[in-house]
């Protein structure tokens, strides 16, 4: 990290943790909106997309979503970045490759998993990278570990999982911190060894990853003994959770960090609270009662790509009592899923379709199902794929599960078939439940009438 950089790390650093506190939710979006107000008027022009807008208030400007970015990608960043030049230049850096011809070569290209279609592709600037840097070790380096960085002449050991290294997260590499990245391309077995002998202070990585990993050391073949655990990149399923605590007798912090910007962070008092300090999040609310929604994000610390009124996929599902910890951003119960892992069920009173939420759906099973270690659940149409890793006794236990869970929120069970528990692609995300195909309320009339 270059000196100017890491004085941007120092600053963001200092103003994230020491800084930024209100002392209500109405002294924070007061100081969100003079930032927005300031953001439309002075920078968002920048961008081809948004040049001819007449911005007077945010919610004038169309919401957007992955597909209208990438086909207008130029329009949404201030170098006129055509979207394939991007494209090469994130791929060059995960391969350690120079950026391809005419690609500022002080800009990051990096890209999403690509769960669902065409990658999502970012760009950042270095002053962006290293302000990350900082506001991203302000809400992980909890006192402890400070306290290490200070009383000890070696670095912190970080260790990260992920399917791709990027120069984003390589820039908290310093004389501070010895930060270790490993490629899930590989697989995660095949870097046991490595990881025992970094021994790692902080170990960040997928959930399905963090949890291979506290079995192995459950089982006595991976010594670890990491003072921070933190989940990201997947939903943190509930068994997971408590073998990641049985295993290292340490809560699972998580981070929600997407390609569109950091969003949400665990506190000291282990809530999700939602990044608003930097991020501006509309509520697209999914139920009557107001708990779960999809955000849309306006990100306005950004200058290189327009994050503003970008809808993600992502279905949140608020806290119901404030946080011991005294912050006034809004805090989460979890990160439920993506919206199209939410299942259709037609209400037995009415018929009309009603959404099964996937948070209802892995509580059920960890709650009531038996000596289950691992299953998927699909929906396509009016039937319910269902395969679980076991024998029929475990089938039977997971399905009786879901079918009393379904009657209890009043709807009608679907028709279900067993199927084969399909092995993952080392370095790809976890989703254990979604919605296939959606199917119509006619689909089931037809199913029970015959």
């Amino acid at each position: 990290m270059k000196p100017a950089e890491f004085l941007c790390t120092v600053r963001a650093f200092i103003r994230t943790r020491y800084g930024l506190r209100f002392p209500n939710r109405a002294s924070l979006d007061r100081w969100q909106r003079r930032r927005l107000d300031a953001f439309l008027s002075t920078t968002l022009e920048k961008a081809p997309f948004y040049r001819e807008a007449c911005v007077s208030e945010l919610t004038s400007l169309p919401i957007v979503q992955k597909q209208t970015m990438l086909e207008h990608f130029s329009g949404f960043n201030t170098r006129g970045i055509e979207l394939e030049n991007a494209l090469a230049a994130a791929r060059a850096a995960e391969t350690g490759q120079p950026p391809p011809t005419g690609f500022d070569p002080s800009l990051t290209a990096g890209l999403s998993s690509g769960t669902q279609g065409r990658p999502g592709v970012f760009l950042a600037s270095a002053d962006e990278r290293a302000t990350w840097a900082g506001i991203l070790l302000a809400r992980t380096l909890d006192r402890d570990l400070l306290g290490c960085l200070v009383r000890r002449m070696t670095p912190l050991r970080v260790a990260l999982f992920l399917r791709a290294n990027s120069a984003l997260y390589t820039t908290l590499k310093s004389r501070f911190i010895d930060f270790r990245f490993f490629d899930l391309q590989s697989g995660a077995h095949t870097h046991a060894g490595a990881l025992a002998k970094f021994d790692p202070d902080v170990l960040v990585a997928p959930a399905s990853v963090l949890a291979w990993l506290a079995s192995e050391s459950l089982d006595g073949r991976l010594p670890l003994q990491p003072r921070k655990l933190i989940s990201v990149a997947e939903v943190l399923e509930p068994d997971d959770e408590r073998r990641i605590r049985a295993a290292y007798g340490k809560p699972v912090h998580q981070l929600y960090q997407c390609t569109e910007g950091f969003l949400a962070y665990t506190c000291e008092h282990g809530s999700l609270h939602l990044n608003e300090e930097f991020v501006h999040i509309e509520a697209e609310w999914l139920d009557e009662t107001r708990t779960r929604f999809v955000p849309i994000i306006t990100d306005f610390t950004r200058r290189t790509q327009m994050i503003v009124r970008y809808r993600l996929d992502d279905i949140l599902r608020l806290r119901s009592e404030p946080c011991r910890c005294g912050r006034v951003t809004r805090a989460l119960a979890a990160i439920d899923g993506r919206v199209d892992d939410v299942l259709w069920l037609p209400s037995s009173s009415t018929g009309r379709l009603m959404p099964l939420f996937p948070d209802a759906v892995r509580h059920a099973i960890a709650r009531h199902a038996d000596c289950v270690v691992d299953y998927t659940l699909a929906q396509h149409n009016v039937t319910l794929h269902l395969a679980v890793e076991g024998e029929e006794a475990a089938f039977a236990s997971v399905r009786r599960a879901i079918d009393e869970l379904i009657v209890m929120q009043g709807m009608t069970p679907p028709a279900w078939r067993r199927a084969t528990l399909e092995a993952r692609a080392n370095a790809a995300k976890r989703r254990r439940i979604v919605c296939v195909t959606r199917p119509s309320a006619s689909q089931f009339d037809s199913m029970h009438s015959t």
